[in-house]
């Protein structure tokens, strides 16, 4: 199975987004986060790749549009 680029997941019940910059990520495979500010984090792999984006309040920090079909991050 090739891995897809990128893919972006939300879930309502929390009202967070995870955009996939690599896609899967293996659990553990984010080793390091940084909080931009309250609402956005940076996870990055072991070599400091930059793999993904979580956005909490998403539907309050990003345009409707952006959101995707209300599904839940697995």
């Amino acid at each position: 199975m090739t891995p897809e680029k990128m893919k972006m997941e939300y879930d309502k019940d929390v009202d967070a987004a995870y955009i996939y910059l690599q896609y899967p990520i293996a659990p553990g495979e984010a080793k390091h986060t940084v909080e931009i500010n309250e609402n956005i984090f940076l996870d990055y792999d072991d070599q400091g790749k930059l793999i993904g984006v979580e956005i909490l309040e998403a539907s309050k920090v990003l345009r409707k549009e952006m959101i995707p079909e209300q599904k839940k991050r697995a």
